[in-house]
C-alpha cells in the first residue's frame, strides 16, 4: 500500500531521493515468512520505514541530496538502521533533505497539504513520506530544528533526542557537537514504538 501511494503521489510531492521497491518487497516477504513461523520481531515487524538521505543504508545511495555525492553507495547500514532492521522494519527508501541538511526548505519536496508550500527541513522528505502515507515511520536528523520543523509543518510527530542518545556512525554530519538522529511518525504512540526499537524498552535517554 505504501509503494502504491508512492507511485501515485511521489511525482507531485518528491519526498524520496530513492525508492527501493524491489528490496522493500523482498524484506516484506521475508517478514511475512518469519511471522508465519511465529518468529515476529516486535511491533515494527513488517512496517515500512523511510530513511533520511544522510543516513547509510546498505546498498543504497547516501547523497545528502547533493550531486556531489551522486555516486556514493553505502557498503553497510548505519547502526540506527541496523537497530530498526533487527526490530523487523522494512526499509522502503531514502528521503530528500536540504542539501547536506543545511536549511529548512527541502527543495524540491512539497508539503502534501498544500503543494505551494514548503515541508520544512531539513528532514522534509521524511515528514512528507509519512504525511503522504508513503511510509509509516522515518528517521530524520536534527541540529537546529530539522526534525521538529518539518514535523510541525506537515502535521506529524517527531522526536529530537538528546545529542548522542543514538549512535551517529554512518550519518553525514552537519555539526559534530549538535547533531542527533531521531524517529518521525504519524503520532506519539508510533514514535514510542520506534524509540524502543532504536534504544531498547528501558531507555529514558530521550
Amino acid at each position: 500500500a505504501c509503494l502504491a501511494r508512492a507511485r501515485r503521489h511521489e511525482p507531485r510531492l518528491l519526498a524520496f531521493t530513492h525508492i527501493d521497491e524491489s528490496g522493500a518487497r523482498e524484506q516484506a516477504e521475508a517478514a511475512t515468512a518469519e511471522a508465519a513461523r511465529g518468529a515476529g520481531r516486535g511491533p515494527l515487524h513488517g512496517i515500512p520505514i523511510a530513511i533520511k538521505d544522510l543516513i547509510d543504508v546498505d546498498g543504497l545511495p547516501t547523497t545528502a541530496s547533493s550531486r556531489v555525492l551522486a555516486d556514493n553507495v553505502a557498503a553497510t547500514d548505519a547502526p540506527i538502521v541496523s537497530r530498526l532492521r533487527t526490530g523487523g522494519a522494512v526499509i522502503i527508501g531514502k528521503t530528500n533533505t536540504q542539501e547536506f541538511a543545511y536549511g529548512v526548505v527541502t527543495a524540491p519536496t512539497r508539503n502534501p497539504w498544500d503543494t505551494a508550500r514548503i515541508p520544512g527541513g531539513s528532514s522534509g522528505g521524511s515528514a512528507v513520506a509519512i504525511a503522504g502515507g508513503m511510509a509509516l515511520g522515518a528517521l530524520g536528523s536534527d541540529t537546529a530544528g530539522s526534525i521538529r520543523i518539518p514535523a510541525a509543518l506537515c502535521g506529524i510527530s517527531g522526536l529530537k533526542p538528546r545529542q548522542a542518545s543514538l549512535p551517529m556512525a554512518g550519518v553525514i554530519p552537519l555539526s559534530w557537537t549538535l547533531d542527533s538522529c531521531g524517529p518521525m511518525a504519524r503520532g506519539a504512540a508510533d514514535l514510542e514504538l520506534m524509540w524502543r526499537a532504536l534504544t531498547g524498552p528501558e531507555s529514558e535517554s530521550a
